[in-house]
């Protein structure tokens, strides 16, 4: 479709003469901004904010896209697929989502919930009987020494990054490091790090790393189905996530953003890799894992994130209860926020939660819920407002630019009818402490 505006429409005289949802070629419904009550003037600041860091060589390009309702009121293409070539970045423009890939994974895990496997509760070697030995680093008085574990690894605990399964190596021995690296495919990686010692008893620390890849292997061997066919035909196929691979065809490789790195005292951008690099796993040759890995462009995900804050629902095809969203959007780390998505975020069960307004850097209403990825991806879904947010960019390290802060602020300053007072379709539960 090469660069586009798709929805931002000042041409109100024009609007008025068109039906209020239409549906693009890439298969979502839209509508103009201001029968959803959204500025589209207002949203023009989106638009802005994007192509300064355009402008200014911080970013090659970004795909974006707002909707309100179910229905897309914003989605732009702006600068560069491949900026040295002068590919012009696009609508179905293809990214490496990173840790996007845990929120589905963590789904395909609890429609195996639902379907009666297994209890938030139950321990995890049920089904990884490997872990069955673990020990516990311990920091005393006394030293450093390891102990028996206070409580199993439950499934809850993988789900929200409370296992402790990734010790810090400082406290590991030579042999025990030669376990972390990761083999060719992810049942052989984890069962080789089954003896290594947990960082801290199960439950009572967050810590972000390696949990969604045991998640993945548990809906492996619950399923008896690989995780990559198991999301093909449980999650991809019914909600017609077409460009959702964990390796691109090759007739769909020429979409496929180049992935761009900060350089230099400015931060300007170069080159990192081309397309190329999504012809194989991106971890190990047979390597389908949770953590990351998935490859996927903005209108595809868009359909996976309304589902979830639909209830579980889309066109007609359910993957989950509203309940199970509504627990899967819930903090399950009490008073433990996650700094790895800033200040104000605690964690549910595959997405971190806003908990705290008044510290959090983006303006979500609280009990929002999202995830980005390590190569500047993000999403937000806000239950209250029932608004998605999703910004699409290829750079390997992020933490000098807001982008993905300014992509709430202008979404959420767009609003000129807020639904705070109103009701919403999924909303976690008040934890009582």
């Amino acid at each position: 479709m090469g660069q586009s505006k798709l929805l931002r429409s000042p041409l109100l005289v024009v609007a008025l003469l068109l039906p209020i949802t239409t549906t693009f070629a890439n298969g979502f419904p839209t509508a103009t901004p201001e029968s959803q009550g959204v500025s589209s003037e207002r949203l023009e600041r989106f638009s802005a904010a994007m192509q300064s860091y355009i402008d200014n060589n911080l970013l090659a390009g970004t795909v974006s896209l707002i909707s309100r309702n179910g229905k897309v009121i914003h989605a732009e293409s702006q600068g560069w697929r491949d900026k040295d070539s002068g590919q012009a970045m696009t609508d179905d423009s293809i990214f490496f989502i990173m840790s996007m890939t845990k929120p589905i994974v963590s789904t395909a895990l609890m429609m195996l919930y639902e379907e009666g496997h297994f209890l938030l509760t139950d321990p995890i070697s049920k089904w990884i009987p490997e872990l069955e030995a673990k020990q516990v680093i311990v920091q005393d008085q006394y030293g450093t020494h390891r102990v028996p574990p206070k409580r199993p690894i439950t499934v809850r605990h993988v789900l929200s990054h409370t296992a402790g399964l990734d010790p810090a190596p400082e406290h590991l021995t030579e042999e025990e490091i030669s376990r972390i690296e990761r083999m060719d495919n992810l049942e052989d990686t984890l069962v080789n790090r089954a003896t290594l010692p947990l960082a801290f008893h199960p439950g009572d620390e967050w810590q972000y790393g390696s949990s969604t890849d045991y998640v993945a292997l548990l809906v492996e061997r619950i399923s008896g189905e690989p995780l990559k066919d198991f999301l093909q035909r449980r999650i991809f196929d019914p909600l017609q996530m077409e460009d959702t691979f964990y390796v691109v065809p090759p007739e769909k490789r020429n979409r496929v953003a180049t992935v761009y790195s900060p350089t230099g005292p400015d931060q300007t951008i170069e080159f990192s890799r081309g397309p190329e690099y999504s012809d194989q796993p991106f971890f190990g040759s047979d390597y389908y894992g949770g953590t990351a890995g998935l490859f996927s462009t903005i209108s595809d995900y868009w359909r996976f994130s309304q589902m979830i804050l639909n209830g579980g629902e889309l066109d007609g095809v359910r993957l989950l209860s509203p309940k199970t969203v509504n627990l899967m959007i819930t903090n399950h780390t009490g008073d433990k926020y996650i700094t790895v998505r800033g200040p104000g975020f605690n964690f549910g069960l595959g997405y971190g939660i806003l908990a705290d307004a008044g510290t959090a850097r983006e303006p979500l209403t609280p009990g929002s819920f999202t995830w980005g990825g390590a190569w500047g991806t993000i999403f937000w879904a806000d239950p209250v407002e029932n608004m998605i947010g999703i910004m699409m960019t290829q750079i390997t390290s992020y933490r000098h630019l807001n982008v993905r802060q300014e992509t709430a602020v202008t979404a959420m300053q767009a609003i000129i009818d807020s639904y705070s007072n109103k009701p919403y379709s999924v909303k976690g539960y008040e934890v009582i402490k």
